[in-house]
């Protein structure tokens, strides 16, 4: 359950207090959002330091918050990738970064903690096959994965 739910007597503002902290302790946290067909998880703080959110769907929560905080860690101590760009992630997923097309649609407390102005990208993970959300054989009878924006250019060998 998530952390309103559990914590029926908090208000809105005890759980911005709460991220508010979090994010000023490492320099980001991560909201997950409940849902039964389309979950998702996102960072907030990352723009603080000129970082684009990272944003995440279709995966259980304990996955999500591994691979955002193992990107997120990379986005900091890296460089920032751009859409298209891929990214092997722990236990030999790979990804691909896509551009949010509206940020402000989909990550409310990075907005309301960080401003509208917010960039994000998306975390966009291929199936155990290596196939992407963008190919028909993608992750048959598994979760399905919700793109929030436009494919970049990829490069080409």
């Amino acid at each position: 359950m998530c952390w309103i739910c559990d914590h029926p007597e908090a208000t809105r503002q005890d759980y911005l207090d709460l991220l508010r902290e979090k994010t000023f302790k490492r320099g980001w946290t991560v909201h997950y959002v409940e849902h039964d067909r389309r979950p998702f998880g996102y960072t907030i703080g990352l723009s603080e330091a000129g970082l684009p959110e990272l944003l995440i769907t279709g995966l259980s929560p304990l996955m999500t918050c591994k691979l955002l905080n193992t990107v997120a860690g990379y986005l900091v101590d890296q460089t920032e990738p751009a859409p298209g760009d891929t990214i092997t992630l722990p236990d030999e997923w790979f990804a691909e970064f896509v551009e949010i097309s509206e940020p402000t649609a989909h990550l409310g407390f990075a907005v309301e903690l960080c401003g509208r102005d917010i960039r994000a990208l998306q975390i966009v993970w291929y199936d155990q096959h290596g196939h992407s959300p963008w190919c028909s054989e993608f992750n048959r009878g598994g979760p399905r994965q919700p793109v929030l924006g436009v494919r970049g250019p990829r490069e080409t060998a």
